[in-house]
């Protein structure tokens, strides 16, 4: 879709757009619609041209409000899209963003609204709900409670921190070491993982003795704990 860059209504009264960034066609354009059926001025963004694609057709519009989902697929290259990577540029460039996502991850919801996010609505919310939320972040009132806000963005600071500790142990790891408990991460066995590096099982067990105290940890259990932890795995 090429939006107008100057978008009125029909009685000539300037309407700031709505910007609704989804991966589901079927899903944007009947809100794009059910939206615009509400007097609102909505536009259906796709995702399959990748973020660059996506922040040009934002920049052809007058900043107005952007509807994001968190999770948009991927491009036609195959990158895995990131919503919450959107944010910050969106809001430099002028609009506010509301995450209207199905995502229940309230770290990465938290993200979002760190990084400039006014409002975060489940996806399912009734669209009389919506559109309330729509029309008052278009207008600059507040959609979310500031403590549930606050709330969010404590719980992404803080296992942000977690995550950091996390892999400032992960980081201490030879390569190798890596390799091995990314094994012992997928189940497999120290045997098997001699088969897999084609080394002794003396040697892996060495190498696992050497992750468990770099790791400050006690068992493979809970290296492989920290590991998925650290990784998302």
């Amino acid at each position: 879709m090429a939006p107008d860059r100057v978008t009125t209504t029909p009685a000539g009264r300037y309407e700031k757009p709505v910007l609704i960034i989804d991966d589901h066609e079927l899903v944007g354009t009947s809100l794009m619609l059910s939206l615009r059926s509400e007097g609102l001025v909505a536009h259906w963004c796709g995702t399959a041209g990748g973020a660059d694609a996506i922040l040009a057709e934002a920049r052809g519009l007058s900043p107005g409000l952007a509807l994001l989902d968190l999770d948009l697929g991927r491009d036609r290259r195959g990158a895995v899209l990131d919503g919450v990577r959107l944010v910050a540029p969106l809001v430099a460039a002028g609009w506010r963003v509301m995450i209207l996502s199905g995502s229940g991850d309230h770290v990465r919801i938290g993200g979002a609204l760190a990084d400039g996010a006014v409002a975060w609505l489940p996806k399912n919310a009734p669209f009389p709900a919506l559109l309330r939320s729509a029309r008052a972040a278009a207008d600059g009132r507040e959609v979310m409670a500031p403590e549930r806000r606050q709330k969010l963005i404590d719980l992404f600071h803080e296992q942000s921190s977690v995550r950091a500790e996390l892999h400032s142990k992960i980081d201490k790891l030879t390569q190798r070491e890596r390799e091995v408990l990314a094994e012992l991460a997928q189940g497999h066995r120290a045997q098997a993982v001699a088969d897999r590096f084609v080394v002794s099982l003396a040697t892996v067990r060495t190498q696992i003795r050497a992750i468990l105290v770099k790791l400050e940890v006690s068992s493979q259990l809970e290296a492989v704990a920290l590991y998925r932890r650290a990784t998302g795995r």
